[in-house]
């Protein structure tokens, strides 16, 4: 039996649940900044260094959302959100495969369009945790769910530089489709 490749993509659809704190300096309440949740297409390439251990890079478009303050809508952002991940396959030759993976989230924030001057900075470093599997339907194909906590921070400034607090967005990312192994 020929050797199966190390490659693995998968296409998902993710439903992003935005964590909304807002730590503050004091100038607007602890739960007054928020992002919007929404769906996002995902593709994920995954390349397998043994049976058990993979790296996966997961990729997206730039996602626009929402932000209100205090329940009104008072603009925009966009975020690139790519996460670099150390995956560990418990059963990777089962039909069930479950597995966990800890990595880094780089997110750039862009297109900010907020009221009065008002900037969010525009990188962010943070970690990511995963938990997902894959069902297998044959040698190539399978279907996966997945779960991952990421940690995503903005720091809110007026147009003078002042810090008014950091948005937490460290959403939820629920994701299910297919993957293909090569």
């Amino acid at each position: 039996m020929a050797q199966q490749s190390p490659w693995l993509v998968r296409a998902r659809v993710v439903h992003i649940d935005t964590a909304n704190k807002f730590d503050t300096t004091g100038a607007l309440g602890a739960d007054s900044v928020h992002v919007s949740n929404k769906n996002i297409p995902e593709v994920d390439i995954s390349y397998f260094v043994t049976p058990n251990w993979a790296a996966e890079l997961i990729l997206t478009y730039p996602q626009k959302h929402d932000v209100s303050l205090n329940g009104t809508n008072i603009g925009t952002l966009k975020h690139l959100p790519p996460t670099l991940s150390l995956q560990y396959h418990f059963l990777p030759d089962a039909q069930f495969s479950p597995y966990l993976g800890a990595g880094v989230n780089y997110t750039r924030v862009s297109n900010v369009d907020l009221p009065g001057g008002l900037t969010l900075e525009k990188d962010s470093f943070g970690f990511a945790l995963q938990a997902g599997v894959d069902y297998k339907l044959d040698k190539n194909w399978s279907l996966n769910l997945d779960v991952k906590k990421v940690q995503i921070r903005s720091d809110l400034s007026t147009a003078g530089g002042t810090k008014l607090g950091t948005v937490k967005i460290d959403p939820w990312l629920v994701g299910v489709g297919v993957g293909y192994r090569f």
